[in-house]
């Protein structure tokens, strides 16, 4: 009988990689770089950006050094020494011969007499070992005289980068490329392996950058530090697998300490950090970033809930006179992620009629980048604890915004009936006299598993399918249905309560949690996340094994999706399309074993779909 491998459940290290760090220069701390050339002075703009102190040591000082070396000298950006007017002391406790005339082992006396004396230096590069053809061969320091200059940094403890000798390198530098004015710098590294090539691939990730990236890190830091300001030291959530982790949904009314208010901001800037398009981010000003934080459910200003008359602009430079004597409200689905997946009609509201965009935050980027740049585009604050104030937030802008004669545009991911709260926007809109434009889109709930290969619904292995969410009303549990073999469950909005939702499917005794038999544990389940999107990425296993598939394979990547079922597997490779055969349960766990190839899990990366060629 064929077995499932169920060690093999943790990643093998693969020998060959750096342990890539990113230093931060701490009071004081200096490096020294040896040699007077355009790459020392390319060493020593790195080490400044860091803001580390720069010493350059050259035979000959200040006029031995590039302009540029000699102009941040000049400028009291850097220090240069002359090692030949360094003392020269013997250096027999590393075995190095002395002998004066020697000018190499001048330098390796002058190096160690330096290190000695200036405790500060926390790193050397050697650049006057680089290649630079025929004509570099009479200046370009030996491999001998390396090695001594390594030895004494060596015996110091201190790590050392010489320039084309990578046997005495402690640490390589990638090729690095920094978004000018913010804090944002990117870097490739090829392990030493092609160096040239990692600077084009460098180029190529630039070219691909959005433009708005620097600066929404550099508002995002601004936007952290607002956030932990009142509470001290605040756990911050950049580690945590998932930034949609349950928590009590808060009363408005509600009094917060400061720790606990620091807590909630933290939680809904990483909200931001992953939902949010880079645009938005690095568009917000001081007292929006105050306003996001705030916690009484109605921080985002409204120009036109403060009055603001019709004919004047708003905030965002949009202007306001009213399009018809009274405005209309769209309730709109965005399909799974994929802007070409979007409808026609979406498409065209979007583009050409919408005035103000209120968009969920799950819709991604790439969708948003279609609406046109006069037109204002708000992100609901629906962070963990706050469903309810900023469900309550975008609809009243939204009449706000209608009142003034202009037309909204409600945008939701997937189709806005499937768990997107339409009911209630359609009946508050009513209530306060216009009657919305309901505009279908692609569902998530049958996109996201086409997308990952899966067929909610396959002859031979599932007859009909169920959709269903993973956290009920003020994140209260939900009761799932019970197993049954033909069938399909698919539950959004569960990835982040995965614990939950397995103990709810298979506890033997789940009253009040699952309405229904219990689930195998070897039951397929697939979880998709970004659907649809580049970076999709689809774990499949079983119930027994998907919580450690999950943790072991990194942070999630929201949103996601939980597809449970025998249809996972009925189209993979070959298929197996006998799983409703009479007495095919006796084969079940075999079947796994061949599906998942031994292993307990299958992760695959990428969107299954060229799109881009459409």
């Amino acid at each position: 009988m064929h077995k499932l491998n169920t060690h093999a459940t943790f990643a093998e290290a693969q020998p060959g990689a750096s342990l890539v760090l990113a230093f931060h220069a701490r009071l004081q701390a200096a490096v020294l770089i040896i040699g007077g050339d355009q790459l020392a002075a390319s060493r020593a703009f790195s080490a400044l950006e860091a803001e580390y102190e720069v010493v350059v040591m050259t035979r000959g000082g200040h006029a031995s050094v590039c302009e540029e070396l000699a102009w941040r000298a000049d400028q009291a950006q850097l220090t240069i020494v002359d090692s030949e007017a360094l003392p020269g002391a013997p250096l027999s406790p590393i075995g190095i011969p002395v002998s004066d005339n020697d000018a190499d082992v001048r330098d390796t006396h002058a190096l160690a007499s330096y290190l000695d004396s200036h405790l500060s230096i926390n790193l050397v590069f050697i650049t006057d070992t680089v290649l630079l053809g025929d004509s570099s061969a009479a200046t370009r320091r030996s491999r001998a005289s390396a090695e001594q200059l390594y030895a004494v940094c060596r015996a110091r403890r201190v790590p050392v980068n010489v320039t084309d000798i990578p046997d005495l390198c402690d640490f390589t530098l990638p090729s690095v490329h920094r978004v000018s004015g913010t804090p944002l710098q990117l870097a490739v590294t090829t392990n030493g392996q092609g160096c040239r090539l990692g600077a084009r691939i460098r180029r190529e990730v630039i070219a691909r950058l959005p433009p708005e990236a620097g600066m929404a890190v550099a508002r995002l830091g601004e936007l952290r530090k607002l956030a932990r300001a009142e509470g001290g030291e605040t756990q911050d959530d950049v580690h945590a697998p998932t930034p949609n982790r349950p928590v009590p949904q808060r009363s408005v009314s509600a009094v917060e300490t400061d720790s606990e208010r620091s807590a909630r901001r933290m939680r809904w800037v990483a909200q931001m950090s992953e939902y949010w398009s880079y645009s938005h981010i690095a568009n917000l000003t001081p007292e929006g970033m105050e306003n996001v934080l705030r916690g009484d459910g109605l921080g985002v200003p409204s120009d036109l809930a403060d009055g603001c008359e019709a004919g004047t602009s708003s905030r965002h430079g949009l202007s306001v006179t009213p399009s018809s004597p009274r405005g209309r409200i769209f309730l709109v689905g965005s399909g799974p992620g994929h802007p070409e997946l979007l409808t026609v009609a979406t498409q065209d509201i979007l583009t050409k009629h919408a005035d103000l965009v209120l968009t969920d935050k799950l819709v991604p980027e790439a969708v948003l980048a279609l609406i046109p740049k006069h037109v204002e585009v708000r992100v609901a604050r629906k962070f963990p604890g706050n469903a309810e104030g900023a469900q309550q937030e975008m609809m009243q802008v939204a009449i706000d915004a209608a009142s003034h004669g202009l037309t909204v545009v409600r945008l939701k991911q997937g189709d806005p009936t499937v768990y997107g709260r339409v009911g209630e926007e359609i009946l508050y809109f009513r209530e306060r006299g216009f009657d919305t434009v309901v505009v279908p889109g692609v569902s998530s709930a049958i996109a996201g598993p086409t997308c990952a290969g899966i067929s909610v619904t396959q002859r031979g292995a599932a007859e009909s399918f169920i959709v269903c969410t993973g956290v009920g009303r003020q994140g209260h549990d939900v009761v799932l249905p019970g197993y049954e073999r033909a069938r399909t469950l698919v539950i959004l909005m569960g990835v982040a309560r995965i614990a939950q939702v397995l103990q709810a499917l298979q506890a033997p005794n789940s009253v009040g949690r699952r309405d229904g038999p219990p689930y195998p544990a070897h039951t397929p389940i697939a979880i998709i996340e970004r659907a649809s999107m580049p970076d999709q990425r689809v774990i499949t296993s079983t119930l027994a094994h998907i919580t450690t598939a999950l943790e072991s394979n990194g942070a999630q990547r929201p949103p996601g999706m939980i597809v449970v079922g025998w249809t996972i597997l009925s189209i993979w490779g070959s298929g197996d399309v006998t799983i409703l055969d009479k007495g095919a349960e006796q084969d079940d766990e075999s079947r796994v074993v061949r599906w998942l190839g031994g292993e307990p899990w299958r992760v695959v990366e990428g969107f299954i779909g060229d799109w881009n060629n459409l």
